[in-house]
């Protein structure tokens, strides 16, 4: 059963607090404005910062090479390069190089290389051609047992113990003594000591390597394999303290191997690095020694670098600690998403599109865990940008901009002055660690340290004094040399208090780069074609369309902000009509610069015509206000429109394509049901519109077409508002119908998608009771808006208005208890629209949570039956002896409840 419990815990990982949520990878969640990968040495990129996982991996393996390629590139006399070295050793069959022996080779390469090869590298190739004999058995022959915790997968069955191992310590051996170039005859050692390890033969393992391998004193790729072997055996026979300094040797002298030693130190002594700590007698050891401590314990890493500044501060690994602390602050600074609204609910969305969402109010905060996590989330809108001002300025106009922006308040610069949203350990840490760079920076001949130091500057939105240090390195290093250009970029960029066109002509002129679109990169032969989960890492060019999409969002310019991050297209997943018109006054503005006309304009994407699709947007919001003459106003203007832009998989063309509508599929104007006139036989948004509604009696009003368009829909309903300014029975009917169409479009109504840019009434955003006040939820900027849902709220006044009129001109008791109920119906939406705004503010951790939670539940409940009960109550006191009450009482579970 034990063996079960790895593969559930590995199940549990897509739920832990670092993704919070399935499919998320915290590593695609910050901007990674500082690149970790600019040291020097490349040996050491598996343990830059990483939180999805173990080891960092956003790197190219050739970018680390394998010191036993380089060794025998060496070995052939550089006749290949690496690639052919590395495919000759660990990919080219042993077919081919027994061909290759014969005189007569098939490999390409082989060929290539000369009929003088072999004879020349006779030993090697030998060796080469053995090794490859013995590796498919190369592994530790695995014995499981009741207390094993893992499963392991199925693999070729081959281990170490298929071979004979008398026989294969002979020939070995024989070959051995029979080398005569000390680097091969090491290589056969080495194949001793792994035999033995691999056949748990420890014993002779650690006597293979004192009598084939120390003996030659060679202590190149083939020694530093071996001692790996060497430790592994003595891990087996319990020798801890010698393993683990054995694997801390092979972990300071490997460039490839760093982190398989590094696990197995891990694995071999849980004391492991201080015990190393102890044995370290150089300052190199003492300083990688150093390292790893400061790695397996990154709370505060700082007292650990100071140590290792003192032995050297122009320690490679030193730069490494660094750019991690680095790295950790910047994921606590910009996170890629924040918005929040008036409850305090914080939404991060990661770039997969999965939300995740917390209440962050001063009562009720997350535990301790969470919050570090949360607080990350927040920062980024909170606590960097604010525009510092230069005290030297003479003509003010920075300060009168930045008054101007900050005054708004409902809008929030992003990084506004003085308002940090992390704990004071986080300020605390990048305080020391701007001490630590500034300091090693003065010691150390590395321009590195004035990189980051100019770095934190920018964190600290020192910006003039990050720009100085960046302006005066000097440095031919060409991963430097990128760094510095993105952070001057970034300084100028979010100093900018407000962007004006001068200031987008500059963008354009000396930064188009960070905004024009990139090209498709063709993959290279090392690269997977994998399907990426999470989308496209955040990049810098996307942090600061962040930040110019904020810039316009404060300074009013809505619809600029939203197509810095959205498509024109991605209205209809919100269509609130103050930001629909602030996109068209955009799109139809003359003299666009040209940063507006490349960068702003190109997200004005193909929806048909574009003219029909704002008409839509807007003759839906008439529609939803019962402006009926408006409405069918707009509605005239969009009788061109294309349908509202959806995508779909097309198998065929095995891509992503325009979704193209069936015919009679409602498009968003189309092909509308005279249902919509009708009334709920139950509610049931997922069954067939013949099952959940029911016709009136249109027969007086032919104008009502079976299938309509919104057209025809808006003028049915202008002449039902003519007819029902009457007294008689046909006007009666009329305002009914037309309450029926205000409340079957509502949230509540089986039609609710119609008047929202939506295809179907399917659960969903739009159709949730908002609880915002606000004309605009956003305080930022409109990134991720397909995600975040605003509409404005329905008016159930009305529909409610219409029924009165209908029920006090109806003489039909039937007719006027179907009315009442339509009336209820609508005042039930009321009741919900208040009930959102009422939320319980108890804490879940209140002692006594459950009775104030049942004590706020009777107080909604009384207010319910107190002021949204009105049409229920008249329906149950005067007409509950109706076929219509009766009819209702079998259907309506909360009507059936009520009238008890």
């Amino acid at each position: 059963m034990k063996k079960y419990l790895l593969s559930l815990a590995v199940v549990s990982l897509l739920y832990t607090e670092s993704g919070a949520c399935a499919w998320s990878d915290p590593d695609y969640e910050y901007f990674n404005l500082f690149t970790q990968s600019i040291i020097k040495d490349k040996s050491y990129l598996p343990f830059l910062h990483s939180y999805s996982t173990r080891f960092y991996t956003d790197f190219k393996p050739s970018m680390v090479p394998d010191e036993n390629i380089e060794s025998w590139k060496r070995y052939f006399n550089n006749q290949l390069n690496y690639a052919q070295t590395e495919y000759l050793v660990n990919k080219m069959s042993i077919n081919d190089l027994n061909a290759l022996k014969k005189g007569s080779p098939t490999n390409q390469l082989l060929i290539t290389l000369g009929p003088g090869f072999y004879p020349k590298y006779r030993e090697g190739i030998d060796y080469l051609i053995e090794a490859k004999y013995l590796e498919p058995y190369m592994k530790i022959n695995y014995i499981e047992s009741a207390d094993s915790f893992y499963y392991r997968e199925p693999g070729t069955g081959k281990n170490a113990t298929n071979l004979d191992y008398n026989k294969t310590i002979a020939a070995l051996t024989s070959l051995y003594n029979a080398a005569k170039n000390p680097e091969i005859k090491q290589r056969y050692g080495y194949q001793l000591v792994r035999f033995n390890h691999y056949t748990r033969n420890y014993d002779a393992a650690i006597k293979a390597f004192k009598t084939y391998v120390e003996p030659l004193r060679l202590k190149d790729a083939p020694y530093i394999m071996a001692l790996d072997q060497l430790a592994g055996a003595q891990r087996g026979l319990g020798m801890n303290s010698e393993a683990n300094w054995n694997f801390f040797q092979v972990f300071r002298d490997s460039k490839s191997r760093k982190e398989s030693a590094f696990v197995s130190m891990k694995l071999s002594d849980t004391a492991s690095f201080n015990n190393i700590l102890k044995r370290a007698n150089t300052d190199e050891d003492k300083n990688m020694a150093y390292f790893l401590l400061g790695y397996e314990d990154f709370n505060n890493p700082i007292p650990v670098m100071e140590k290792m500044f003192e032995i050297n501060p122009d320690s490679e690994i030193l730069k490494v600690m660094a750019v991690r602390s680095i790295n950790e602050l910047e994921r606590s600074y910009l996170p890629i998403y924040y918005y929040t609204d008036n409850n305090g609910t914080v939404t991060e969305k990661t770039n997969a599109g999965n939300n995740k969402e917390k209440s962050i109010t001063e009562t009720t905060k997350p535990e301790k865990e969470e919050l570090s996590f949360w607080q990350k989330i927040v920062r980024f809108f909170k606590n960097l940008f604010g525009s510092k001002k230069d005290k030297s300025s003479t003509d003010g106009k920075a300060d009168q901009n930045d008054d101007e922006l900050l005054n708004n308040p409902d809008r929030i610069p992003v990084f506004t002055k003085n308002s940090y949203w992390y704990d004071d350990k986080t300020k605390d840490f990048l305080d020391d660690l701007e001490k630590f760079t500034s300091k090693t920076k003065e010691k150390s001949k590395d321009e590195y340290w004035q990189i980051a130091d100019a770095y934190l500057k920018f964190l600290k939105k020192d910006y003039k004094a990050s720009t100085e240090i960046l302006e005066n390195i000097k440095t031919s290093n060409p991963e430097y040399l990128e760094e510095i250009k993105r952070m001057k970029v970034l300084n100028d960029i979010v100093s900018q208090p407000k962007i004006d066109a001068d200031y987008e002509d500059h963008l354009m002129k000396d930064y188009s780069e960070y905004f024009a679109e990139k090209p498709e990169i063709k993959k290279d032969s090392t690269e997977t074609d994998e399907y990426n989960y999470y989308g496209e890492v955040p990049s810098t060019a996307d942090f600061l369309k962040d930040v110019l999409a904020n810039r316009y969002f404060l300074q009013g310019e809505d619809g600029k902000s939203f197509l810095m991050n959205n498509k024109l297209s991605d209205l209809q997943y919100s269509p609130n009509s103050s930001l629909v018109k602030s996109v068209e006054d955009f799109y139809r503005k003359p003299n666009k610069t040209q940063f507006e006309q490349q960068i702003i304009a190109k997200n004005i994407d193909e929806v048909g015509n574009i003219d029909a699709f704002f008409a839509v947007i807007y003759g839906d919001r008439a529609m939803r206000q019962a402006d009926f003459e408006k409405a069918k106003s707009f509605y005239t203007k969009a009788q061109n429109f294309s349908g509202i832009p959806r995508t779909e998989w097309n198998y065929e063309e095995k891509k992503i394509t325009p979704m193209k509508y069936q015919p009679g599929a409602y498009d968003g104007f189309s092909n509308i049901s005279d249902l919509v006139f009708g009334h709920n036989v139950w509610v049931s948004y997922q069954s067939s519109p013949e099952e959940s509604m029911k016709r009136e009696d249109y027969s007086a009003f032919p104008f009502i077409k079976p299938t309509m368009n919104k057209l025809e829909l808006a003028d049915a309903l202008i002449r039902l508002k003519k007819i029902g300014t009457g007294k008689d029975e046909k006007s009666t009917t009329a305002n009914q119908l037309i309450g029926n169409v205000l409340y079957n479009t509502s949230i509540l109504g089986y039609y609710r998608q119609l008047f929202v840019m939506d295809l179907d009434n399917s659960n969903g955003g739009k159709y949730y009771f908002d609880t915002s006040e606000r004309a605009n939820p956003y305080k930022y900027y409109y990134k991720g808006f397909p995600d975040r849902i605003y509409i404005e709220p329905d008016n159930y006044d009305l529909a409610i208005n219409y029924y009165k009129r209908a029920l006090n001109a109806s003489t039909n008791k039937e007719q006027k208890a179907r009315i009442l109920f339509q009336m209820a119906s609508a005042e039930q939406g009321k009741y919900y629209q208040y009930e959102a705004k009422h939320p319980s503010t108890v804490d879940y951790s209140d002692p006594k949570w459950s009775e104030k939670s049942d004590a706020h539940q009777k107080q909604l409940d009384q207010i319910k039956n107190q002021k949204y009960r009105t049409y229920f109550a008249l329906l149950k006191s005067q007409y509950s002896d109706t076929e219509t009450a009766k009819n209702l009482l079998g259907s309506c579970t909360y009507f059936s409840y009520f009238m008890k």
